[in-house]
């Protein structure tokens, strides 16, 4: 059950600054609800695990830079005994099969009819340069995975000995770019320009639908939700042929987004940064740390889950920053000094969990995020656990990769 702090309903343990931005979300625009999930932690301007429901807006900060970063995961026809002895080969593909880190590009052009969808002519009004400039940055990234905390992952449903795989990662530099680019045309600047340094606890930047820069936005986010689909469908695509398997079962979906929705027969906007659309029956993709379980998960039909707006958590949330756990990094000497978890202690407890590990470092270490149990406790009367995945390899960008497309 959740909490109601200065009307803000709130599940799990409440953290301050996540707390305080959701109030300024609360007091800015035409505001239904405010809502945290149970992994919430601060964010930019609207916090990670935070859902805000407008009438007639929309938020470009409230989606955030990463549009459309999401998870999708899918059921092999493969059992875990007979790739158990392989896994290091198999990690070793992944890793040099896949791109990940920041700026990447695809060692291979991948087509898709994403590019010719009508909605890139919100560029071309946008201007000519800018334009062919995100459409070649998007031709060029397409099945790229970026850094952070996203992952290619393979897991084993212990119950069954199935092996599964995921992946989390979004829209990456077209995403970036098309965020910041709409943020500086929010607040007078011209797409391209550098976008000022702005405070984390800022007010939401707000776009009224019924103008042309709301709409024009709306369409930009649709393209980059189609755009994050496909990098991910390419990425579960190229770790099945190197698996040599089939899918079975898959489940697809976002947690950065805004979407449309009728509550109550009524049209609402609700804008979800890090929190996993959950209405009766829908699947979702929730993660824990490399040293935890992820799980798949069905809403509930409940009064919970209603006034959840349909929302659940995403992840496990962090309660320790990146720069806590690994240190500031020395751009020069490429030496990190001041963190409290140092890389054995990473790699012990991944090891001592089972799981193959490819990059990372000990700012997505296991001792960094709560426990996924605790944090879907907290919603046990708004979903359901249909399938409890142990993670047994884990690929991720190198450990000083810096990545501004995260979420």
């Amino acid at each position: 059950m959740y909490q109601t702090i200065q009307n803000v309903r709130v599940w799990g343990t409440p953290l301050d600054n996540a707390v305080s931005q959701a109030v300024t979300c609360a007091q800015h625009g035409n505001v239904v609800q405010v809502l945290l999930m149970a992994d919430h932690h601060k964010g930019y301007s609207q916090p990670v695990g935070g859902v805000v429901v407008y009438e007639g807006q929309i938020s470009p900060s409230g989606v955030g830079y990463d549009i459309a970063c999401g998870n999708k995961a899918v059921r092999t026809n493969l059992l875990y005994r007979d790739i158990q002895q392989k896994m290091p080969a198999i990690m070793n593909k992944i890793a040099k099969r896949i791109s990940f880190g920041m700026g990447r590009v695809n060692k291979e052009k991948v087509d898709h009819e994403l590019f010719d969808d009508d909605n890139w002519n919100v560029y071309k009004q946008i201007g000519k340069k800018e334009y062919q400039s995100l459409y070649s940055l998007a031709h060029n990234q397409l099945g790229t995975v970026g850094s952070g905390n996203h992952f290619v992952d393979i897991f084993v449903e212990e119950a069954t000995d199935v092996v599964w795989i995921a992946n989390h990662f979004g829209s990456r530099g077209f995403g970036h770019k098309t965020a910041s680019g709409f943020l500086n045309l929010a607040h007078g600047r011209s797409f391209s320009d550098k976008t000022p340094g702005e405070s984390m606890d800022q007010a939401p930047t707000l776009l009224d639908l019924d103008t042309e820069i709301g709409d024009m936005y709306l369409r930009a986010m649709s393209l980059a939700g189609k755009y994050a689909y496909a990098g991910r469908d390419y990425v579960i695509d190229q770790v099945l042929k190197i698996l040599g398997a089939s899918s079975t079962f898959e489940v697809h979906n976002h947690h950065n987004f805004a979407w449309k929705e009728i509550h109550d027969q009524k049209e609402y906007v609700v804008v979800r940064k890090g929190a996993t659309p959950s209405a009766p029956g829908q699947l979702g993709f929730i993660g824990g740390s490399m040293g935890d379980i992820s799980v798949i998960v069905q809403g509930k039909d409940s009064k919970e889950n209603k006034e959840a707006f349909y929302s659940t958590v995403h992840g496990a949330g962090r309660m320790m920053s990146r720069t806590e756990a690994a240190g500031r990094l020395n751009w020069k000497t490429r030496k990190r000094s001041g963190g409290k978890i140092t890389e054995e202690q990473m790699k012990k407890a991944v090891q001592d969990f089972g799981v193959e590990l490819r990059g990372a470092g000990p700012d997505e270490s296991p001792f960094v995020y709560k426990k996924l149990q605790d944090v879907l406790q907290a919603h046990a009367e708004t979903l359901d656990v249909l399938h409890v995945l142990k993670p047994v390899g884990v690929c991720m960008a190198g450990a000083d990769e810096f990545d501004p497309y995260k979420d």
